[in-house]
């Protein structure tokens, strides 16, 4: 007799989607908490345990039925978390040397441009933008993908996401304008 979770397994590589849902119903709520305990954000961990099974449907043919579905899954689930660490990561370097560089060249900075104030502000501004073009900027500026894998992750052509990165960028350096933010802050957010 075949043991239940090879035989769901070699159904999944046929392209079941019954035995993907079983195996999502048995071991999504261990990846979720083992992903809780990494990342301390319930969206966070419930994004990786999307990510994880996402890939196992699309890479189901490479499923092995031999050997342990479960440490396959959780190999998984720990490089996306450390994807996504290394994210947050670049994400806070970027913005900590734009306010270091930004206070640097400012002799006397007010304190309205302190760090607190530029990050939020910031943040503000991408928040405010269309949903399309704040997440084409992020995915350019925060995640350093190129235009192609935007276009592509997005289901638009390589000019598509250049616009949106253009207009984006306008909008940013108008807004800082106002503020009387200049200078480096925006060689770090439109020509790195």
């Amino acid at each position: 007799m075949i043991p239940v979770e090879q035989r769901l397994l070699t159904d999944l590589r046929e392209g079941d989607q019954k035995a993907f849902e079983e195996l999502f119903a048995r071991y999504s709520r261990q990846l979720f908490q083992f992903s809780l305990n990494f990342l301390k954000s319930k969206e966070a961990a419930e994004d990786i345990v999307q990510e994880t099974f996402v890939r196992i449907w699309d890479n189901r043919m490479q499923v092995r039925t031999d050997g342990s579905f479960q440490a396959y899954l959780f190999t998984i689930a720990l490089n996306a978390i450390r994807k996504h660490f290394n994210r947050l990561s670049k994400s806070k370097e970027i913005r900590f040397n734009v306010l270091t560089d930004l206070l640097d060249e400012t002799a006397a900075p007010d304190e309205r441009n302190d760090f607190q104030f530029v990050m939020d502000k910031l943040d503000e501004f991408i928040a405010a933008m269309p949903e399309t073009r704040r997440a084409v900027f992020v995915k350019k500026k925060l995640e350093g993908k190129s235009l192609r894998e935007i276009a592509d992750e997005m289901n638009f052509t390589t000019k598509s996401a250049e616009y949106h990165i253009t207009q984006a960028m306008k909008f940013l350096k108008a807004e800082f304008e106002k503020l009387q933010i200049k200078g480096i802050i925006f060689y770090y957010l439109f020509i790195r």
